[in-house]
């Protein structure tokens, strides 16, 4: 059996944000005994990624380092009509993507024990952010 379901997310400041909890406030009356959660985020200047989810240290780490990696205002980006971080913010997106995976196993989704759901929000002015979540059992 296939359930989906939507969830829009509040504007997150830019950083990376664990969301498991959200997620679950949706979905968790729904898991399955076995099965696979896929999520999907509709934004093409965010993404989704599971990481450390105990030590907020990882997250301010993970936000600078991924502005090492697609720093604002590169003299050879043309897409900047939307501001210095929107061209930033797509190359992040592609390299963190945009889904995730999750192995539902015993009516719970089966994470590792550090591992949460991040939102990984790219904009300094992000927008509301708009998930499909997708439970195969």
């Amino acid at each position: 059996m296939t359930q989906q379901f939507q969830l829009t997310l509040p504007v997150f400041p830019k950083g990376f944000h664990i969301i498991t909890a959200d997620v679950l406030r949706i979905i968790g009356p729904h898991l399955p005994s076995q099965g696979l959660l896929h999520i999907f985020i509709l934004h093409t200047s965010a993404a989704l990624a599971i990481n450390e989810n105990a030590d907020s240290t990882v997250r301010h780490d993970m936000d600078k380092g991924f502005d090492v990696l697609a720093p604002e205002n590169q003299k050879f980006y043309q897409h900047t009509v939307e501001g210095p971080d929107d061209m930033p913010a797509h190359i992040k997106s592609i390299i963190a993507g945009s889904s995730v995976s999750i192995p539902i196993s015993n009516g719970k989704l089966n994470l590792g024990t550090w591992q949460g759901i991040y939102l990984c929000e790219f904009r300094e002015q992000a927008t509301p952010r708009k998930l499909v979540m997708t439970i195969l059992s």
